[in-house]
């Protein structure tokens, strides 16, 4: 059984969080009643148990935007304490002026490889998150993604159907950035015409070479663990993506909200099945570990 390495997952304290402490907020995810709580790293490594993960990088989860230094302290605080995660996905505001700023006070921290933040924006305002729809061609945006280059860290990247030719314009303005789309490019639009959008806005993405997808969130917007849904996007994005630009996130505890770590990660390796075994070590393990350079 091959390894993983779990690409996207999240722990936290409630109390840092005012989404999940204060008022119920819109969430692409939809209700989430049961996870606003703590959801401590030992109670991830309880979920992963038994299912084959190694390895984790730990994503960002909106802390006030003045806190960004202090999320990353307390995830690298925990790593020291307990080995795991074993990567950092910061957030940083690249609207600023200059991003570099924060980029030296989150270079303290020897977990980080990379920073989020969420150009996501949809017409429906549930599924919005960004202030406006074309941040990624935004000429500061661009400006600020590219010196991530100069500490070596990716950009986990966020975005519709509709964003995804801006967004490729944002990666072609940052060669020698990384960028990892996040949740398989987020895949609302169910109709034959919303995939075929997708399919599109993905294959445009596939041309940059220094664009990775995860596999990850795909219950996001169905609210379920599907495994033929998940089959469908794993094998549409594999073909324009290749196994080695592919990787799998758990998005936990967010899916917590509709299933258990191990019947996820049984629909994905049902998912990958078909394919080859160097194939599947790629998908579940060695794009994660060469995109966020995991040293385990």
């Amino acid at each position: 059984m091959t390894d993983i390495v779990d690409g996207h997952h999240h722990i936290w304290r409630k109390s840092d969080l005012a989404w999940l402490s204060g008022p119920m907020q819109p969430r692409i995810f939809g209700p989430y009643e049961p996870i606003r709580r703590d959801y401590p790293i030992e109670e991830y490594l309880d979920d992963v148990k038994g299912t084959g993960v190694v390895g984790s990088v730990y994503v960002q989860t909106n802390w006030p935007n003045g806190r960004f230094e202090d999320e990353a302290a307390w995830v690298q605080q925990t790593a020291d304490q307990h080995g795991w995660p074993h990567a950092l996905v910061a957030y940083a505001d690249f609207s600023v002026d200059d991003v570099r700023r924060q980029l030296d006070r989150l270079a303290r921290y020897p977990l980080v490889r990379g920073v989020r933040m969420q150009l996501h924006w949809h017409e429906k305002e549930l599924y919005r998150f960004a202030a406006r729809p074309d941040l990624c061609a935004d000429a500061v945006i661009r400006r600020n993604v590219g010196h991530l280059a100069g500490y070596g860290w990716s950009f986990d990247l966020q975005v519709f159907a509709p964003q995804m030719v801006d967004a490729a314009g944002l990666a072609e303005a940052c060669p020698d950035v990384m960028f990892i789309l996040q949740h398989a490019g987020m895949l609302e639009d169910l109709s034959p015409q919303g995939r075929a959008a997708w399919r599109t806005g993905m294959a445009r993405l596939g041309q940059c070479p220094n664009v990775v997808s995860k596999l990850s969130g795909l219950g996001t917007f169905i609210h379920r663990n599907d495994p033929a849904h998940i089959a469908e996007i794993v094998t549409d994005t594999v073909a324009i993506f290749g196994a080695d630009r592919c990787l799998f996130g758990s998005n936990f505890p967010i899916e917590k909200l509709w299933t258990s770590y191990r019947d996820l990660v049984g629909a994905y390796r049902a998912a990958a099945e078909q394919l080859r075994p160097e194939q599947r070590e790629a998908i579940f393990n060695k794009t994660a570990a060469r995109v966020y350079r995991l040293e385990r």
